[in-house]
């Protein structure tokens, strides 16, 4: 092999990583060098605006898309760099894409499967590089860091979509339409023997034929070939207390994240984590072994996939019921087979509290539970059709990337609908990922007679990305729009009274109001510690007085028509 074609990773000392620069100019030349095989380019830039690029390879050099999508070709996507402080997928994406290139015989394996990449995806944080944010992690020598330049963690970002990256990935995604994906990572947390563990699309989330295929198939198979080639593999270890010999449960991967993401394209979707206390070296060839593990399956079974897609697809068309949330089910662990250390606890030399280590000359093999069982949790009856008011211009935007049809009423006109009221909130003391998060949302249905203006944006469910609307625009969705705050400002009343003389007229509205007096008797009943506070007192009746009603406060702003 020519030196020039030996990644970064291959000249080095096995625990040295590619930077941006050499990583981007190694697969132009590739594709300067290869044009029948690779198709190589920008696609956007960054917040800070780095450019940010994805590849194509196909075995008989045919690169467009619409020709492709319309043949029918599967598209194995591969995602690197999301944390840069985690690169190993990042080489080894350069060492097999290299392969393609110089191996007929590999890229003739490809057979009609699409190979779609992107280099690095958080390529600011990849350009911010030193040795010391990965506090545990041994190795590389020299890596990139965690957020982006806007200090976001992108692998929370899919649904908000707060940085330009996501919104390239959003319309990449969408354009590509990939059957598989695989999101590569290093895990932190326990110490086990492994050094590759798999986060998959959680199977009953994704649900429908897909799912079941997901579980009872495709895993079987990957962890079967993965044991084979020397990398023994295991579930992601979320240890359901504090150790693995506790018991692990599936990792929830919400819509924040790549693969909860992808679910919602109904895209079987992969985040392999190696393990951080492994040599680099190893854990950049366990990478590479999942990921050709993972792209033979695709390979191998790409046309059955494409029809367990689109089957779930028109199955959700058909959808009466909506899960929009889902949790574990505690009453009914399976069992696995681990490999794991004694965990033990000593006394800590630096406070008063015991310490918890994993004691590498015990090792242990054995059965524990492994909650990979989940129940629906929220589940909603499915609308004809969501009104999205034509204000909310970031909520439209983001269902626009993602593919989401949408018609837009030409002319005005009343309708019957149904909204919710939202009852209570309860969000998180402190920013996370740039947003004061809901983790509670409490909503009750209402029926109203509005006006659609012209111009607001019909959103019919009898289409292939209802999934992606329905688990954005339902409030208590896990990561809908509403729990990122996009629509906060119904949350806040825009009028406000003087006690002095709000007192008297609360004594009148008591009176004159039907039914004010037994909701203001009930409250009293259950908050007599707030009778002596007149702020509380005034503000239960000013909320719930008609006279002064705000419709617009805790209303939620899009509408169902049923």
């Amino acid at each position: 092999m020519l030196t020039e074609l030996k990644t970064p990773f291959e000249q080095g000392n096995g625990n040295q990583t590619t930077t941006w620069e050499q990583c981007i100019a190694f697969y132009t030349d590739l594709a300067q060098r290869f044009p029948h095989v690779l198709q190589f380019n920008q696609i956007a830039v960054s917040d800070a605006g780095v450019p940010l690029h994805a590849g194509v390879i196909s075995a008989d050099g045919e690169f467009d898309r619409e020709k492709l999508k319309r043949d029918g070709r599967p598209v194995f996507f591969n995602n690197n760099g999301i944390h840069p402080g985690e690169p190993e997928g990042v080489d080894a994406c350069m060492a097999l894409v290299r392969d393609f290139c110089i191996e007929p015989s590999r890229l003739a394996a490809l057979g009609r499967t699409v190979f779609l990449f992107a280099p690095i995806y958080n390529v600011d944080g990849s350009v911010n590089r030193a040795n010391t944010s990965r506090v545990n992690q041994e190795g590389p020598e020299e890596f990139g860091f965690r957020g982006n330049s806007r200090h976001l963690d992108l692998n929370r970002d899919f649904i908000k979509c707060d940085s330009l990256n996501a919104k390239a990935f959003n319309q990449l995604f969408t354009a590509w339409d990939p059957d598989v994906m695989v999101d590569t990572h290093t895990s932190n947390g326990a110490d086990y023997p492994y050094t590759m563990t798999l986060i998959h699309t959680q199977a009953d989330k994704l649900g429908g034929e897909l799912g079941a295929f997901l579980r009872s198939s495709m895993l079987p198979q990957i962890y079967q070939q993965m044991e084979a080639r020397g990398w023994p593999t295991c579930p992601y270890v979320n240890p359901i207390k504090e150790s693995p010999d506790q018991g692990i449960a599936d990792f929830l991967e919400v819509p924040r994240f790549s693969t909860g993401f992808a679910a919602l394209h109904h895209t079987i979707g992969f985040m392999p984590e190696t393990h951080m206390l492994k040599p680099f070296a190893d854990r950049y060839a366990s990478m590479r072994a999942l990921v050709d593990v993972t792209l033979a399956f695709t390979v191998e079974h790409g046309t059955q996939i494409q029809t367990l897609r689109h089957a779930d697809r028109q199955q959700s068309m058909r959808k009466t019921q909506w899960p929009v949330s889902w949790k574990m089910d505690e009453a009914r662990p399976s069992k696995l087979r681990f490999k794991g250390y004694a965990a033990k606890h000593s006394k800590s030399l630096l406070g008063d509290y015991m310490r918890l280590s994993y004691d590498k000359n015990e090792p242990w093999d054995k059965e524990i539970d492994y909650y990979n069982n989940f129940i629906e949790d929220v589940v909603v009856p499915a609308p004809q059709a969501y009104v999205v008011p034509q204000q909310w211009r970031e909520v439209i935007e983001r269902l626009q990337w993602n593919g989401v049809h949408m018609e837009r009423l030409a002319t005005a006109r009343m309708a019957s609908v149904q909204y919710y009221r939202i009852q209570s909130v309860i969000s998180r003391g402190n920013a996370y990922e740039g947003h004061m998060f809901h983790d509670d949302v409490q909503v009750e249905k209402k029926n109203a007679i509005v006006e659609l203006r012209a111009g607001d944006f019909l959103v019919p469910l009898k289409q292939e990305n209802a999934r992606y609307a329905i688990e954005t625009l339902e409030p208590q969705a896990h990561d809908s729009f509403f729990r990122w705050g996009f629509f906060n400002s119904v949350l806040e009343k825009k009028e406000a009274y003087s006690d002095y003389v709000f007192e008297d007229l609360a004594m009148e509205l008591l009176r004159t109001e039907a039914g004010l007096q037994q909701q203001f008797d009930a409250w009293k009943v259950a908050h007599p510690d707030l009778l002596s506070n007149q702020a509380a007192v005034l503000d239960f009746i000013f909320a719930h007085c008609q006279r002064h009603i705000e419709p617009e406060w805790r209303r939620y702003p899009v509408w169902s028509l049923v």
